[in-house]
């Protein structure tokens, strides 16, 4: 079960993804203190406790080691993602607040994304004339996801909204 990275644990491991090469904990401690004051063993321990969390690997390089991403940023990020939205008890609802979140730039990210794990969807239309809502789909007009959007999309008191939770 993922969890959020610290700050310092994102910094470590920004560095270790853009890399994409084994490093070690002076190269990671060098690059940090061009931003800010750290000691070589908080850096020790903050990769240490990331390897204990599965985050990096790590092989004996001389008297030192060489910590390598298990995996990419953009899998970690996924996890994270997919973490919070299987913890809903609305996930239809969930994704359609999400998607009210987005700046019109991650919407098309989406769009893109989408093209290209369902690339039979590009050039998928809606009901034809006269096909109730959803039959396209096998879901009926007023079925969960139509239920996820209305509640969404319903008074910011229910706490579907931007900003819930918060």
């Amino acid at each position: 079960m993922p969890r959020p990275l610290g700050d310092l644990e994102d910094a470590v491991m920004t560095r270790v993804w853009q890399w994409n090469r084994p490093v070690t904990v002076r190269e990671v401690l060098e690059d940090l203190q061009q931003e800010r004051s750290i000691a070589y063993t908080t850096v020790m321990t903050v990769m240490d406790n990331l390897h204990q969390k599965g985050w990096v690997r790590r092989e004996v390089d001389g008297r030192a080691y060489r910590y390598t991403a298990v995996s990419t940023r953009a899998a970690y990020s996924a996890a994270l993602m997919n973490e919070a939205w299987s913890r809903s008890d609305n996930p239809a609802a969930a994704l359609v607040a999400f998607f009210g979140m987005m700046s019109a730039e991650q919407r098309e990210a989406l769009q893109d994304a989408m093209r290209i794990v369902l690339p039979d969807l590009s050039g998928a239309t809606g009901p034809t004339p006269g096909e109730p809502a959803g039959a396209a789909t096998g879901e009926p007009a007023d079925g969960p996801a139509g239920e996820a959007a209305g509640e969404a999309a319903g008074d910011p008191a229910d706490g579907a909204g931007p900003g819930a939770g918060r």
